[in-house]
Formats: structure tokens, C-alpha cells, sequence
């Protein structure tokens, strides 16, 4: 079960699972099984994904929430959404890791850049919603401002986020909504799977690519391009 999740295109750049380039439909009750088996991380069943589109506000009241009208149901936490394919399965986040959340174009400039740098990046999700999400350890999400602080970017206006003790994030091959399934950018592997990488190895790169971001998109155009 290496290559569960197919092939995955971001603007220019093919992106493809590490292995042999096997193409596999995987139901939800394989991956979950995946993740508690191989991985030892802790999973839950969400409701099904039968919507059209996926919501604009989820009703969690999260205003970043990784896996919009995709809650646990009663019970599902835990284990595997047996028989039910066309269910989600979601990571609760805050256990074996959390996750820093950031826009999509950010984090593949950052992603780039860190492995330029030699710096062992660990999982990373690529949501349909249109960002990226890199599994860093536990504990983050209560730290992130005292490290954003530390670095200096504790008064910057950042699209970056942390999904912690109490949040989910999808999996794949969870589907959100009509907008595609979640799909690995970066699969987990035996030596970062169990140990997921400290944020502040990524967090400076990440804020600086997220910053940028947000200055291109205010300028002028003809600046822009």
C-alpha cells in the first residue's frame, strides 16, 4: 500500500508519491487502516462526503477549519469506516502531531526551498481547498505565537494557521465536497511518521513565503508581473 493516492499536479510542477507509479482506487476503510497499522496514528470516521460543493463555514466555527462538514460521527473515533468507502477519514490533530496550515503557492515555495536547504520536511497534505499542510509535532498549535514572536513575525498579518488539540484535518482519500479529494504532497515514511519534524526547522521559511504572498497579491500589477 506505498502508492495509495495517485499522482498529484500543481500549477507547473508534476508531483508523484515516492515508488513505483502504481494507480490504485482506495477506500476509506484501506487508508484508515494504513495510518493505525503502519503509521500508529489515531484516525476517526467523518460523515460522508455526498454534498455537491464543499461549505464555505463549517459548522465547527472554525474560521480555517481543515475538514469543513467533515466531523466525526458518534462512536467513529478510533477506528476504521468499515464497509463505507464513501466516507471521510479525518487525523485528530494534537496527538501524534499537528499541523501548520498555509496557501497553497506559499507552501510550494517554502516546500522548495527547505529541501534545497537539506531540512527533512515531514508529511505534507495538499487540500483541494487550495493549501497545503505540514504534519509537525505535537504541541505546535498552543506554542505557534510565543514562535512566531521569537522569529519576529508576532505583528505580521500571516495566512497561516495551526490545527491542534481538538481539530481534525481530512485524509486521503477524503473528498471535500465537489472539489476533489486530499492527496499526499509528501507521504509519510518510517523515520518521520513516528517523529514528525520540530515547526520552527519550517516555521520561518513558511511565514516568510506566506508574507510574500500577501505583499504580491497588494501590489500594483504592473509590479506584480
Amino acid at each position: 500500500m506505498d502508492n495509495l493516492f495517485g499522482e498529484l499536479r500543481l500549477g507547473h510542477l508534476r508531483l508523484a508519491p515516492l515508488g513505483a507509479r502504481r494507480r490504485t482506487k482506495v477506500t476509506a476503510s484501506q487508508a484508515a487502516a494504513e495510518y493505525t497499522g503502519r503509521w500508529g496514528w489515531a484516525v476517526a470516521t467523518g460523515a460522508p462526503a455526498t454534498g455537491a460543493t464543499a461549505p464555505t463555514r463549517c459548522p465547527c466555527g472554525a474560521a480555517r477549519c481543515a475538514a469543513p462538514g467533515l466531523h466525526p460521527v458518534p462512536g467513529g473515533e478510533g477506528r476504521a469506516p468499515a464497509g463505507r468507502a464513501e466516507g471521510s477519514v479525518l487525523f485528530p490533530t494534537g496527538r501524534a502531531f499537528d499541523v501548520l496550515d498555509v496557501p497553497e503557492q506559499a507552501g510550494l515555495q517554502a516546500l522548495v526551498r527547505l529541501e534545497r536547504m537539506g531540512t527533512q520536511v515531514g508529511p505534507v497534505l495538499a487540500a483541494p481547498t487550495g493549501r497545503l499542510q505540514f504534519l509537525v509535532a505535537a504541541g505546535t498549535a498552543r506554542r505557534l505565537p510565543d514562535l512566531l514572536y521569537r522569529m519576529g513575525w508576532d505583528d505580521a498579518a500571516l495566512d497561516l494557521t495551526c490545527h491542534g488539540e481538538g481539530s481534525y484535518v481530512a485524509a486521503p482519500p477524503t473528498v471535500l465536497g465537489g472539489l476533489g479529494p486530499v492527496r499526499w504532497l509528501r507521504r509519510p515514511t518510517r523515520d518521520n511518521a513516528g517523529c514528525p519534524p520540530e515547526a520552527r526547522l519550517l516555521l520561518g521559511t513558511l511565514a516568510y513565503a506566506c508574507h510574500r504572498g500577501r505583499e504580491r497579491t497588494a501590489e500594483p500589477a504592473w509590479i506584480a508581473s
